[in-house]
């Protein structure tokens, strides 16, 4: 297990040299850790790893080798004697609901009157509820609560989205980096990122010149003079917005194959991350999410000739886009569509890539909004949609 451990993780570019590997067995033979496998996840991975930047890969790596479990023997009479974990029972709780029975549902009937209730509802409530149509709660249908259904509300206590409807999240999330060494799948992205290039050389003279020193050395009679010039690079510079959490994680692979190919494609590239919509900040590392970067400085640090490309599935409610407060995780003061104009109007080459199906987006109200938003500008996360989308950034 442990060889195999140890070449998957190789066969995933972590960088784990053979010393380090030695370094583990040695702290299992000298009983570190004992039958705990989360206890062995971080000794392993303090071990192993040497750089932050890997840690995603060592956990896709880990969850991989690591994800079976023995079935514990049956005793003599072929009873199982154990304790349900918590966990288990409480998913027993989750309210499924047919689509009939979800239609007969009503919402409360807008922004206003949802925050106005749930005011009253932490007011007036005093114990745990289950299952019922009014009060915080679990699997029921009241707006406020987990593991039920309502056409819209607010969810707290539940640790991922069921049926993608609430318009604020109560609970802290914590989403990680896309991983930009992501290679394969990224050979056709890049060749349709190629069709955004305006070649220039810049900086120190360190590529041969093979033309001018031919054509230099024939001047000189055959004495031999070097003519060196500055490398080629893409001369066009793109801000790169990348929506991540909550419903874009059915995205992850796809947009880390786009990520990759424009770090690869792209010199002058500068990347920051939003969830849902933009708001009065954004950030660069989703492990320190709390180290914004307002958006305002993103407009004054950035001239007006780069080239925008927001990435994001537009999925959510419509009040993260046009009303103040409406962001899921906090209190925005402004609208998420005022900070997108501001964006759009600084950088008037701009798209909109969606890595949703196509023909789901008419019948999403938020993403009818955004498109009406980009001015027709958003293209699907395909071959054929990237290559749409770079023949606009070009223009």
């Amino acid at each position: 297990m442990f060889p195999t451990f140890f070449h998957a993780l190789r066969q995933a570019r972590v960088p784990v040299s053979l010393t380090e590997y030695l370094v583990l067995l040695e702290a299992m033979a000298q009983g570190v850790v004992a039958y705990d496998v989360d206890a062995f996840y971080y000794l392993s991975r303090a071990c192993l790893v040497k750089d932050e930047r890997h840690l995603d890969r060592f956990d896709r790596v880990f969850a991989e080798v690591f994800k079976g479990v023995e079935s514990p023997a049956l005793p003599a009479d072929g009873e199982i004697r154990a304790e349900l974990p918590p966990e288990w029972l409480r998913k027993l709780a989750e309210r499924l609901l047919t689509e009939e029975e979800k239609a007969q549902i009503q919402a409360l009937g807008g922004w206003d009157e949802l925050m106005k209730t749930l005011a009253q509802r932490l007011a007036e409530q005093k114990g745990r509820h289950q299952g019922g149509s009014k009060w915080i709660g679990t699997a029921g249908t009241s707006p406020f609560g987990a593991y039920g259904y309502n056409p819209e509300g607010v969810r707290i206590g539940q640790a991922q989205s069921r049926h993608r409807r609430a318009v604020k999240v109560w609970d802290r999330r914590d989403f990680r980096n896309l991983d930009g060494d992501v290679e394969l799948g990224t050979r056709n992205i890049k060749v349709a990122l190629r069709r955004l290039r305006k070649f220039a050389r810049q900086g120190a003279a360190e590529e041969l010149d093979l033309p001018g020193t031919i054509s230099q050395t024939a001047r000189n009679a055959g004495w031999l003079d070097l003519k060196l010039v500055p490398e080629r690079h893409n001369a066009v510079k793109v801000l790169l917005f990348l929506d991540v959490g909550g419903s874009m994680d059915d995205h992850v692979r796809l947009c880390q194959e786009l990520f990759s190919a424009a770090r690869t494609e792209f010199k002058h590239l500068e990347y920051f991350y939003f969830h849902n919509c933009v708001y009065e900040s954004v950030w660069r590392d989703n492990r320190r999410r709390e180290q914004r970067i307002p958006t305002a400085e993103v407009l004054n640090t950035y001239a007006a000739d780069y080239r925008l490309v927001l990435v994001g599935d537009a999925a959510m409610s419509p009040y993260e886009i046009v009303h103040p407060g409406g962001s899921v995780e906090h209190w925005n003061p402004e609208p998420g569509q005022v900070w997108l104009q501001r964006l759009l109007l600084a950088y008037p080459r701009a798209v909109w890539l969606n890595p949703a199906e196509a023909s789901w987006w008419s019948r999403v109200e938020s993403t009818r909004i955004l498109q009406r938003l980009m001015e027709g500008r958003m293209f699907p996360l395909t071959l054929e949609g990237l290559e749409g989308a770079m023949r606009v950034l070009s223009r």
